[in-house]
């Protein structure tokens, strides 16, 4: 008799916890959107909310980067993407939250490629768009430059060092003046 009275009142507790839970999943997919579904060699853009800032301050910092390749799905909501060799240190798994498709353009056939080469003294030489970031690795002085024309593509800035930047000496200098506490060229005193 005791048995079968905790069975029915477990049978009970069993039901109003089943309803409850849909009560509570038909609130919590109100707002839900079902995740976007990529494959492998889409090109998606990734949110720049998680990945260290190479700018002076995040607000600079652009929303998204990329285009990236997919390379594999990661469970039910995580994808693995085809990151650039200087993003080494960055763990290649990005839940979809983080992920945009790439869209294409209303243009047909068109692809841009980046600016080629500028020959200076015989030598080819792509043109520095800002100056972005420095630092003394081994007691040489680098600097974080990016490019102009590769804004879409990753490998749009570059450690660089200073002997590299003998054609941009007046953007070295303004990204100097507006952040005189980086590590600069050493000048000599007398």
């Amino acid at each position: 008799m005791l048995s079968t009275k905790l069975q029915s009142v477990q049978q009970v507790f069993k039901e109003q916890l089943e309803s409850e839970i849909r009560r509570f999943k038909k609130y919590a997919n109100i707002n839900r959107t079902i995740p976007p579904y990529f494959q492998p060699g889409d090109k998606v853009l990734l949110a720049s909310k998680n990945i260290n800032a190479t700018r002076p301050t995040k607000k600079l910092l652009e929303r998204w980067l990329g285009p990236f390749e997919v390379l594999k799905k990661i469970g039910s909501h995580a994808y693995n993407l085809k990151l650039p060799q200087q993003w080494k240190s960055v763990h290649p798994v990005f839940h979809v939250s983080l992920l945009e498709p790439v869209k294409q353009s209303t243009i047909p056939n068109l692809h841009q490629f980046p600016p080629p080469p500028v020959i200076v003294e015989e030598q080819e030489e792509w043109e520095v768009a800002q100056v972005l970031d420095s630092k003394l690795k081994r007691g040489t002085l680098w600097f974080l430059i990016e490019w102009k024309g590769f804004s879409e593509y990753p490998e749009r800035t570059t450690w660089e060092p200073e002997s590299n930047l003998t054609s941009s000496p007046d953007l070295v200098r303004d990204f100097h003046s507006l952040y005189p506490d980086k590590p600069g060229p050493i000048t000599s005193r007398v």
